[in-house]
């Protein structure tokens, strides 16, 4: 049986020593994600179980679009609306009992205006009742890597079991936006106003989609317990990013707390080319195979931030175990490519094998039997089969 012998190749950026400056937020729970690049840019309390207040709407919307995908409900379906869902207080469409909603504009509803009575009549028309829907938005945050998000309603309204943390959150927007895109468009809607609901009932709170500064969704939170929360997003040229903040004493540091988590995290980072596709990366031992060695390469361009001023380096390691025994076909996945920002989490993607390996005849078996005694004979560390 072949010893596992650890291989790690490092490929040390020659660039200017690099270091973000720090970001103190006044958010009791906090993260900022880049979408392209997979980096975490920052963190606070980000697995604390919080009240995620109407921010656990984008739950109940990811169940929706689920639903529209597979069928089982069209936007142009018409929902009747519940004594339930009409009797929520809060923020609402002012939906009647017994009133017919198409989908459509039970979505526009839950995004624009955070209805609360537009959510639970959603769920309900998916699950039958709001627990049974709580139930199944339960299961399925499990499902997607969310792990410290339970609930209790479809609209975030306070109780015990209505939690969720900041990072499941940055992976439901991630989710959202990078999934349903076809749908993502009505976050960034500004207004929306349902038949006879009040003129002033028809504006988005999301304070970021006005301030220019590339946002276009996703949503707002606020109870007395939670505190103003938002999960946000903003694209600027190439680059997109998630950030979410909650606990925020009001709603003005909210707006001034997600404007400044944006400029930081544009201005303070440079998208940089660690990878090119198809480029071979390093040479990996092949044993018992026509060749003796095998390229490793990305199926995709990697690109990483880094800091923009400071001392520290950004590194990058190729790991695997190896040698690989032949036969070895092109595009198996062989290796992780490791990168590390001081101050950021590490990301890790795959390399691959850039050519076909096929087993070797007879007098490969030889030969490599041959070295392997002659190592053994002459004292040289040696992989034993």
């Amino acid at each position: 049986m072949r010893a596992a012998t650890l291989i790690c190749t490092f490929l040390t950026f020659m660039l200017a020593p690099l270091v973000a400056q720090a970001f103190e937020t006044s958010a009791k729970s906090a993260i900022v994600y880049d979408v392209a690049t997979g980096q975490t840019l920052m963190e606070k309390n980000a697995d604390m179980a919080l009240p995620p207040a109407s921010m656990s709407k984008l739950m109940t919307l990811n169940m929706v679009f689920e639903a529209l995908e597979d069928g089982r409900m069209t936007l142009d379906e018409e929902i009747i609306v519940s004594s339930k869902a009409s009797a929520y207080g809060g923020s609402t469409m002012f939906l009647q009992t017994g009133d017919r909603v198409r989908v459509e504009d039970l979505i526009r509803g839950v995004i624009v205006l955070s209805g609360n009575d537009a959510s639970t009549a959603l769920g309900e028309a998916i699950a039958g009742s709001e627990p049974a829907f709580a139930q199944m938005m339960t299961e399925r945050a499990l499902e997607l890597g969310m792990d410290n998000s339970t609930f209790a309603n479809a609209n975030g309204w306070p109780a015990p079991q209505q939690r969720m943390s900041v990072r499941d959150l940055a992976t439901l927007a991630k989710r959202l936006i990078t999934v349903f895109p076809q749908y993502y468009g009505y976050f960034a809607e500004t207004e929306f106003q349902y038949k006879d609901s009040p003129p002033a009932n028809r504006f988005n709170r999301n304070p970021v989609l006005k301030l220019n500064i590339g946002a276009d969704g996703l949503k707002t939170g606020h109870t007395q317990e939670a505190g103003y929360g938002l999960v946000g997003s903003a694209k600027q040229g190439n680059r997109r990013i998630i950030f979410v903040v909650t606990g925020i004493d009001t709603q003005e540091g909210r707006a001034e707390e997600s404007q400044r988590i944006t400029n930081w995290a544009f201005r303070q980072f440079a998208e940089r080319k660690v990878a090119e596709k198809g480029v071979v990366l390093t040479e990996a031992d092949v044993w018992m195979g026509e060749a003796a060695s095998v390229g490793l390469a990305s199926t995709e361009d990697i690109m990483t931030l880094l800091p923009v001023i400071g001392r520290e380096n950004a590194e990058a390691k190729i790991t695997y175990i190896g040698p690989f025994e032949a036969p070895i076909t092109k595009g198996d996945k062989l290796a992780e490519l490791i990168v590390s920002v001081p101050g950021m989490s590490d990301t890790v993607h795959p390399l691959v094998a850039t050519a076909d390996v096929p087993k070797g005849g007879f007098l490969v078996r030889v030969r490599t039997a041959a070295t392997v005694l002659l190592k053994q004979l002459t004292g040289q560390a040696a992989t034993v089969f």
